[in-house]
């Protein structure tokens, strides 16, 4: 059996930074990943010649973000795509209404106009919420004061139920009335034309690190723990658990003593959203050459509702549109092909024929993950963000957690899980770990280079 300072389980961004920064202070650390990967929820494609994102694609917000400035560090080009929050406007966006037919710049904008004027009551209603509102409640209350007519008030009841599903992951009367609480977006956003997965290939360079050694136990010993494995068992001073929440959920890995009751009340109730992505590519462009999203409204966004055009990245015209919450687990029981020509038909719907036949596609179906069971975390009905914070220890014997749902103040985020990662290897080490001085660490340490999927 062989012996480490600390083992971590899970090789995503929260595991490979919490592991290097523990390395680096000189401690003997394995990382074990079941995946035949490292990255976790971080899955870039490079089969067609050009990357696909199929997991998390942007950085929410660059402004005084720890993970942009390791970006900078390590010399990784970006590009500005700025659509958070589900945002209304702010970009070039194409509009279309409740009939399929394209809003003129004036209803574009008495449709902005509208969403702010809810969205600001709305706020008002959350802070007036009471325990076990949902966010469904309360934006009904706020649509119900808003005084607007009824198709004006259908179109921003789809928005908002929408945006949940793109943000959790959920439906929106499972989401908290607080749901919404943390997405905020300081700053541009960026994506990765090279990758997102270059990030934890460049933290994870030189490090002790297995793939396909699925964890299944983790018990309490005298001296430390035992994390067993189906290829043998490892022990340690420390344990940093960093697997996506939707595994702890599911019971894949059994604790031995049982977890403790914080942890287990955490887990309990946070909730995993299921967010799938579909690029479709297509042989010519049939919308502007500015536009950022193209997004349907009312009736005719009930299914399919926002398009992405993340055409840059290959050079070929390509629209990401999303199927989140109650429709992206349905359509994970459906065939790619299907679930493709679903998505189509409802652009055919807005462009007619110009729309032409898809020349590739990729969809993802990250609720049926065992690695992952789900996308990102959420906070259901009864949830709180403290409940984030809670599930990350430290539990005592040396057991701690990291990853997107232990941060409460940015779950659901890349940036949660560096910072996680990080906060976990303060609390091993006793002391600070200066994240400047890291990101040139790992610059220094890796060389500009583009992963192989």
């Amino acid at each position: 059996m062989e012996r480490f300072d600390t083992v971590v389980v899970g090789a995503g961004m929260a595991g490979v930074t919490c592991a290097r920064m523990l390395a680096d202070a000189g401690r003997r650390v394995l990382v074990l990943e079941a995946r035949d990967r490292i990255g976790g929820r971080m899955h870039t494609d490079r089969a067609a010649g050009f990357p696909v994102d199929l997991g998390a694609s942007w950085i929410h917000g660059i402004e005084q973000s720890p993970l942009w400035g390791l970006v900078q560090a390590l010399g990784i080009p970006t590009r500005e795509f700025t659509v958070g929050s589900f945002q209304t406007g702010g970009r070039p966006m194409e509009h279309f209404d409740g009939a399929g037919l394209p809003m003129d710049a004036a209803a574009s904008e008495r449709w902005i106009s509208d969403v702010n004027a809810v969205d600001a009551a709305l706020v008002q209603q959350i802070a007036a919420s009471a325990r076990g509102d949902s966010y469904l409640v309360v934006t009904e209350r706020a649509l119900d004061a808003s005084g607007l007519d009824a198709e004006r008030i259908d179109e921003i009841r789809e928005f908002f139920r929408h945006r949940v599903e793109e943000q959790c992951g959920a439906w929106i009367g499972d989401l908290d009335a607080h749901g919404l609480d943390e997405d905020g977006i300081d700053g541009d956003e960026v994506i990765f034309p090279r990758g997102y997965d270059e990030l934890p290939h460049r933290i994870s360079s030189g490090l002790d690190l297995r793939t396909a050694h699925m964890v299944t136990a983790i018990t309490r010993r005298s001296d430390g723990w035992t994390v067993r494995t189906i290829d043998g068992e490892f022990t340690a001073a420390d344990v940093v658990v960093t697997v996506p929440l939707g595994v702890l959920k599911s019971g894949a890995i059994r604790f031995e003593p049982p977890l403790p009751a914080a942890a287990e009340g955490a887990i309990e109730r946070l909730g995993m959203g299921v967010f799938n992505k579909i690029f479709v590519q297509f042989p010519e462009r049939f919308w502007r050459t500015d536009t950022y999203v193209i997004r349907a409204l009312g009736e005719a966004g009930e299914r399919w509702h926002s398009w992405y055009d993340v055409s840059s990245i290959s050079g070929i015209p390509t629209l990401l549109t999303f199927a989140a919450g109650p429709l992206g687990r349905h359509l994970q029981t459906r065939p790619d092909a299907e679930v493709v020509a679903d998505s189509v038909k409802a652009l055919r719907r807005l462009y007619g024929d110009a729309v032409g036949e898809p020349t590739a596609s990729w969809v993802t179906r990250w609720g049926d993950d065992p690695f992952s069971a789900g996308s990102y975390s959420h906070l259901p009905i009864g949830a709180s963000h403290h409940d984030h914070d809670a599930l990350a220890g430290p539990f005592e014997g040396g057991l701690h957690f990291a990853g997107e749902a232990t941060w409460g103040a940015e779950p659901a985020t890349v940036g949660a899980a560096y910072r996680s990662g990080h906060r976990a290897a303060e609390r091993i080490l006793g002391r600070s770990v200066d994240l400047a001085e890291f990101a040139m660490q790992v610059a220094e340490r890796t060389v500009d280079h583009t992963p192989r999927s």
